[in-house]
Order: C-alpha cells, then sequence, then structure tokens
C-alpha cells in the first residue's frame, strides 16, 4: 500500500459537517474481545475473536463569544450545530473521511458519544475531546461514494464508480445529509455488472429525508453488489448535500 496524506480530509457527525471546526482526529480504532479457549491439554492459550467494537477520538475548537456568565454567550461550530456538548443520549452517526475523493477511504462508526471534555493548554488556547464509542455495530472502513460532499438541485445520477470487482456478501452505507431545502429526497447505490448496463437499487437505500441528518444501513450478507456503483437521488428538492461512504464486505457469513 503506497503512503498516503490526509490533507483536506472532512469529518461529520449526524449529518453535520464538522470538518472545520476539529484540529484532530487522535484515534481510529477497531478493538476486539477475545473468548478464552484453553483446554486442559493445552501448552499455551487458545483464543477465538468475540465481540467486534469501534472508537473515533476528536479534538475541537472552542468558538465561543460574549460573557459565559449565567444568561450569557453563545457557541457556534461544533457545538452549536450537532449539540454535541448536550452529550446526547441517541446514537450519533460518525464518519471520517480521508481527503475528498471518489474512492478515497472513509471510515465511520455508530454510537454512543461518552464526554466533552475540555482542556486549556499554558498558551490559552481551549480545545475539547469528543470519543464517540460503537454501539450494535462495529467500527466499519469504506470507500468515499462521493468526493466528500456531493450537491445536487434536482434528481440526479452520479457518475459511474469502478470497484474492482463484484461481491456476493453485501455490505453497508452511511449517509450523511448537511444541507437541505425542498420536500424530501432518498439516496440510493445502485450497481451494475458494466459501466453503461442496467443500474438496479443494491438496497442501501434511506428513507425520504426532509432534513439534515444521517442514516447507517445494511443489507444481507448474501446480498450481490456489482463491480460498476452509482449513487443516486430522488424526491423534490432544490438543494441535497450529502457524503456517502460505502464498506462492501469481502467475506461470508459474517454479521456487520
Amino acid at each position: 500500500m503506497s503512503k498516503q496524506g490526509a490533507l483536506g480530509s472532512a469529518f461529520y457527525v449526524g449529518g453535520y459537517d464538522l470538518s472545520g471546526d476539529v484540529s484532530s482526529v487522535g484515534k481510529i480504532s477497531s478493538p476486539r474481545d477475545v473468548l478464552d479457549f484453553t483446554a486442559v491439554n493445552d501448552t499455551g492459550y487458545e483464543r477465538q475473536y468475540g465481540l467486534r467494537g469501534g472508537e473515533i477520538d476528536i479534538t475541537s475548537f472552542f468558538r465561543g463569544s460574549g460573557d459565559w456568565g449565567p444568561g450569557g454567550g453563545t457557541m457556534t461550530g461544533l457545538v452549536g450545530s450537532a449539540g454535541i456538548a448536550l452529550l446526547p443520549a441517541t446514537d450519533e452517526v460518525a464518519t471520517f473521511f480521508i481527503g475528498q475523493a471518489l474512492q478515497a477511504p472513509a471510515v465511520s462508526v455508530n454510537g454512543k458519544q461518552l464526554n466533552y471534555d475540555p482542556t486549556r493548554d499554558d498558551t490559552g488556547n481551549l480545545t475539547l475531546a469528543v470519543t464517540v464509542q460503537a454501539n450494535a455495530y462495529g467500527l466499519e472502513w469504506g470507500e468515499q461514494l462521493t468526493a466528500g460532499l456531493r450537491t445536487d438541485t434536482t434528481a440526479t445520477t452520479g457518475a459511474a464508480i469502478t470497484d474492482a470487482a463484484g461481491t456476493t456478501y453485501g455490505g453497508q452505507a452511511y449517509f450523511h445529509l448537511t444541507a437541505f431545502t425542498g420536500t424530501s429526497v432518498t439516496i440510493d447505490i445502485q450497481s451494475c455488472t458494466t459501466s453503461g448496463g442496467t443500474y438496479a437499487t443494491t438496497g442501501l437505500t434511506t428513507t425520504a429525508m426532509t432534513a439534515i441528518g444521517a442514516q447507517r444501513l445494511a443489507v444481507s450478507n448474501t446480498t450481490t453488489i456489482n463491480r460498476y456503483l452509482k449513487v443516486v437521488t430522488t424526491g423534490t428538492f432544490t438543494n441535497a448535500k450529502f457524503a456517502v461512504n460505502f464498506a462492501r464486505n469481502l467475506t461470508a457469513g459474517v454479521t456487520f
């Protein structure tokens, strides 16, 4: 694998583009539990993989103004947009795009936000640490089916994207709708055996979205997803800005 920089990357949480408010991504991890299968006739430990986890850690800028006394002051950026400072009880979908190009690596996690810890250094700079830890699913690496954010002003069929080969083990997708004007938009990943052939849905299709938000979708591990992919939008709208991370399963019999 060749070396790659991460300049011009992007970070999305729950349908909000927080790229300009994140100073660094501290950790991307996918830890696995191990099960002890050591028998009395073994001469060393025997272990098998157990549950799969995931975690993304970020450091964000503090953006504020005014007096932070009672009733004073406002915050913008990370706090004002996503409400991440409120430590939401529901799951968040977090996605990191490494660079912003079609088929560039992307990683996503559906999980709980664990913290919002401020730190002030000796220069007076105030930053905040945020961890999103996987819930129900592990961390998933995939490819960008949009070059960062894609903006559609009407129902649109995107350009064909060519993977190395088709697969028969299903897949998962993460969708972030970061801006929207209109009645609704549905985002669909379609595939085909040839670049110029007839594309059909993979089953990775969002519900009709009417406001900014994020969705994680999955199809069964026996679903065929062909080599060529397109992202198609339908609905009635004048502005839909969104990002898509697609993870193609390469293993049979595994539920992700």
